[in-house]
């Protein structure tokens, strides 16, 4: 229980859904920041990364209070976790120079996320 009389597990659903919120106004931010603002050539970069993270951060949202499980919590909370690996290799591409070398790992996690989703929602 926290302080207001909620389980953890009420609370980890809350978070997850409002994160997801969160994802997909930052998403909407991205593009149009990438149709607005940023070079041509950054654009398709920043515009997969923005389609990225707002479906997934949608699906959160919308997912989040239906998880009845905590390996259903685990699937989302991977989601969310290659999101932020997927979409932020991508951004560390554009606006750091850097090489998108964490996109593979993040694209693993959110593959997984939804097969472990999948899963805990087949077993009821």
């Amino acid at each position: 229980m926290n302080s207001h009389g909620a389980p953890a597990f009420v609370v980890y659903r809350r978070y997850l859904a409002a994160i997801g919120s969160l994802l997909a106004a930052l998403a909407v931010a991205l593009s149009a920041y990438a149709m607005h603002a940023a070079a041509p050539e950054a654009q398709p970069r920043l515009l997969q990364a923005a389609i990225f993270a707002f479906a997934h951060g949608v699906a959160l949202t919308a997912l989040a209070p239906l998880a009845q499980r905590p390996l259903g919590l685990l699937a989302l909370a991977m989601l969310l976790g290659g999101v932020f690996l997927f979409c932020g290799s991508l951004l560390a591409v554009v606006l750091l120079g850097l090489a998108p070398t964490l996109a593979p790992f993040g694209g693993a996690l959110m593959i997984s996320g939804w097969l472990l989703h999948a899963y805990d929602r087949l077993r009821g």
